[in-house]
């Protein structure tokens, strides 16, 4: 096998951590060894990770082999999204205003809240009894 030249890109979103090689080829995308396809049968969750390629208009010119952890289905996909716009930035910087006017890399900071002693939840009290 014959080494390719690749950019990487990492996208974080909640808990979930997304690492991206990118290479040039035909489109394909693969997911801890399997395509994306396969991972994410969500229309939308597959229309997330596609949506870098959209903006930029390069569906279809580069593979990208992606290992990601942690956090659902969304966050997963968000995460994924983020790295791929990334290594998009890496690979022409010519990328970077139509991206940042996407929104794509831009690193979501909400995670969750920490639930918090006396509480039922991060903010839910228990039901206050006058007698």
């Amino acid at each position: 096998m014959v080494e390719q030249a690749y950019v990487w890109g990492t996208g974080k979103r909640k808990c979930a951590i997304a690492q991206v090689k990118l290479f040039s080829g035909d489109g394909k995308v693969t997911v801890n060894g399997k395509p994306y396809q396969e991972v994410f049968t969500r229309l939308l969750h597959r229309q997330l990770i596609e949506t870098p390629y959209h903006a930029t208009e390069t569906m279809g010119k580069y593979d990208a082999i992606v290992k990601v952890k942690g956090g659902g289905l969304s966050g997963q996909a968000t995460a994924i999204r983020h790295s791929i716009a990334r290594a998009l930035v890496k690979q022409n910087e010519l990328f970077k205003p139509l991206l940042r006017q996407e929104g794509l890399l831009t690193r979501d900071a909400r995670v969750k809240e920490r639930k918090k002693y006396g509480l039922k939840r991060a903010r839910k009290a228990p039901q206050y009894t006058k007698r």
